[in-house]
């Protein structure tokens, strides 16, 4: 598996924003055949930036004694 950096993420959105084919990864200068594949791309990225384990708030109950 790659691991992608914030600058990489960056990269392929400023692409995809800007109607480009091609965006800076890992280094590398990538073309793309079509917008699908780079948002299929930003998605893999955003997945593999994402922590493991997102935090999940924790919730205690409260109760009365009806009083």
């Amino acid at each position: 598996m790659a691991t992608y950096t914030q600058a990489d993420l960056a990269n392929i959105k400023a692409a995809i924003a800007g109607g480009l084919k091609q965006a800076m990864i890992n280094g590398e200068m990538v073309q793309y055949r079509d917008l699908n594949e780079m948002r299929r791309i930003q998605s893999m990225i955003e997945a593999d930036l994402a922590p493991a384990h997102p935090s999940v708030p924790l919730i205690y109950a409260t109760t009365s004694r009806g009083l």
